[in-house]
């Protein structure tokens, strides 16, 4: 966790001044018993009202600076946890868009929320209370141990008698509840992947009905994260009540060896009551103390969870490279003998693939669900690495591009159209941020959007609502296709991409592509034969294998699992005719 303070390093004055000034008012803390008792036993005792005024005004003087400090210390602790909680968030988010889809699959996107917002929130409130209270809590106990001390030795000993009695209960306390911190992290994750795939599937649980079967899935998610909270709670409760025993035991003592020691003449009434105060002010820091080594256990499971995500090494690199080389290479896409798989114990997602795409090639990929289509193209935009063979792009190895340099030549339209909250506009401007309204327009006219863009009044302004929910299924795809042809890229991969669309609009805009991207290798996912058997050349995929490779008519006659599919289709079509 301390490697983590490196993050507060802008905040050096902060991280002086906010502690000097809590100190400043602690010591003053300090004072006000001992002028107290001067007032009780001076001014109160003596009849002299000169000197309890005087006396009250020093105390009351000493409170407005005490409070003014405070308010201070405060103003500066907001301002270091705050900008040392935005700075973690900043490269929290910054590491994980350097992952590959591997680094993300492995810790899961509903643990990756967790760590940027609540972990890194039970940093901040941990450099918050080191601000606030680190220093003053200690010297508040060892000052009024000091203070007890100079009124009376004996008095003191009734101190440091307590602390021991008070660590000890401390101590059996924080070893139960800190592995049970761990515990409580791990189910607000569970909690947030409950919700985070609730929420996603939303209309496949209304669809089948399965609603009451959804809340009783979040239901024992919370609950468990609700035993979770309540077996930390069970056990740090007994702080509280044990601590105000121990202090009322200890004022008990107090008053009665104090009230025999004013009877003997060797303290004051006022000395018994600064003592009183002595004793309370120490105990209430010490169960700050408590409730900060509460905090920074928390702080510390927090910090080793965002400490895993800032060490894990992305196993593919990033480079945020602004201007794109040339490819002049007539070979764009080259698969040598590659095979894959996504982790290290799972089975070979693909097996020794081998085809070249020249540039201007258009390519198809059918196969059989779960055959590897959407993997091969993941390889190609380099989300994930290969495991073995070659795949050389405009020749050169990928292994040699950083993902910012090759990400540059690439636009990928994933099976599930992906809109972002703001204008048709700003999504446009996501492939080429220096477009101008005219080529978004050409653009849009080419993904075929004409038809339902020129019926919007705000055209280019309208607004997208998050996930372009306010579109229907097949204009999110067109406009998802739109923002790629913004690119230009030199590959375009649609990943199954126009499975929204009637076929005369896939046609359409497989036409208007050709026509106005005549050099861009375009790779086509589709489970219809239709979307595919124009290509240059068609990949038929089964369990991960080439199945066939060639044009339409010669896998027509050379490929049986092509044939199967063609088979198939082509039954559909009769059953519904």
């Amino acid at each position: 966790m301390f490697s983590l303070l490196s993050y507060a390093k802008n905040y050096k004055k902060e991280l002086i001044l906010g502690p000097f000034f809590k100190l400043l008012e602690a010591i003053l803390e300090l004072l006000l018993p001992f002028y107290m008792a001067k007032l009780i036993d001076q001014g109160i005792k003596q009849n002299d009202a000169s000197y309890t005024i005087k006396m009250g005004i020093y105390m009351l003087v000493m409170s407005v600076v005490g409070l003014i400090c405070v308010l201070i210390c405060q103003y500066y602790a907001s301002i270091a946890s705050q900008g040392f909680g935005t700075a973690l968030r900043e490269k929290m988010i910054q590491k994980i868009n350097s992952f590959s889809h591997k680094e993300i699959d492995h810790f899961g996107t509903s643990t990756l929320i967790t760590r940027t917002t609540s972990d890194i929130n039970q940093l901040q409130l941990a450099l918050a209370m080191l601000i606030r209270l680190v220093i003053r809590a200690p010297f508040l106990s060892i000052g009024s141990i000091i203070m007890a001390f100079y009124i009376d030795v004996k008095m003191g000993l009734i101190f440091i008698t307590i602390i021991p009695i008070f660590s000890f209960i401390l101590f059996l306390i924080m070893k139960k509840t800190v592995p049970l911190f761990k515990r409580v992290q791990e189910r607000l994750d569970y909690l947030n992947e409950t919700i985070r795939q609730n929420l996603t599937g939303v209309r496949v649980i209304r669809a089948f009905s399965k609603k009451e079967k959804d809340i009783e899935t979040f239901g024992e998610a919370s609950d468990e994260l609700a035993v979770a909270y309540q077996n930390v709670t069970n056990i740090s409760s007994l702080l509280s009540p044990t601590t105000t025993f121990i202090m009322n035991l200890a004022i008990i003592f107090i008053l009665y060896f104090g009230g025999l020691n004013v009877n003997t003449g060797h303290l004051s009434s006022g000395e018994v009551v600064a003592l009183i105060n002595y004793m309370t002010q120490m105990l209430l820091a010490l169960i700050v103390v408590a409730n900060l080594v509460v905090i920074f256990t928390k702080a510390f499971a927090s910090g080793e969870r965002v400490k895993e995500i800032f060490e894990t090494n992305p196993i593919i690199t990033t480079n945020n490279q602004t201007k794109p080389t040339i490819w002049s290479d007539s070979e764009v896409v080259s698969f040598n003998h590659v095979s894959f798989k996504y982790t290290e114990t799972s089975g070979l997602a693909l097996k020794n693939i081998n085809f070249t795409l020249k540039k201007g090639d258009t390519l198809g990929i059918t196969g059989p669900t779960g055959s590897g289509k959407t993997t091969l193209t993941q390889l190609i935009a380099k989300f994930y690495p290969i495991t073995s063979g070659e795949l050389i792009i405009n020749g050169k190895d990928i292994s040699t591009y950083s993902t910012g340099e090759l990400r540059q030549h690439i636009a990928y339209v994933p099976q599930k159209s992906v809109l972002f909250s703001g204008t048709i506009k700003s999504n446009l401007l996501m492939g080429n941020p220096n477009a101008t309204d005219k080529e978004c327009y050409e653009a849009l006219k080419t993904a075929d959007c004409l038809d339902f863009f020129d019926n919007l009044p705000e055209k280019l302004e309208t607004k997208v609502l998050a996930n372009g929910t306010n579109f229907s299924g097949g204009q999110k795809q067109r406009l998802s296709i739109a923002r790629a042809f913004m690119k230009q890229p030199d590959i375009l991969i649609m990943d199954d991409s126009l499975s929204a669309l009637d076929y005369q609009t896939d046609f359409s805009i497989r036409k208007n592509l050709k026509t106005n991207y005549p050099d861009m290798t375009t790779i086509i996912i589709s489970q219809r034969i239709s979307s595919v058997k124009d290509a240059r050349n068609i990949l038929v995929l089964e369990n991960g294998e080439q199945a066939g490779f060639g044009p339409h008519n010669d896998l027509l006659k050379t490929s049986r699992m092509y044939q199967k599919i063609v088979a198939s289709q082509e039954e559909k079509e009769d059953s519904h005719e």
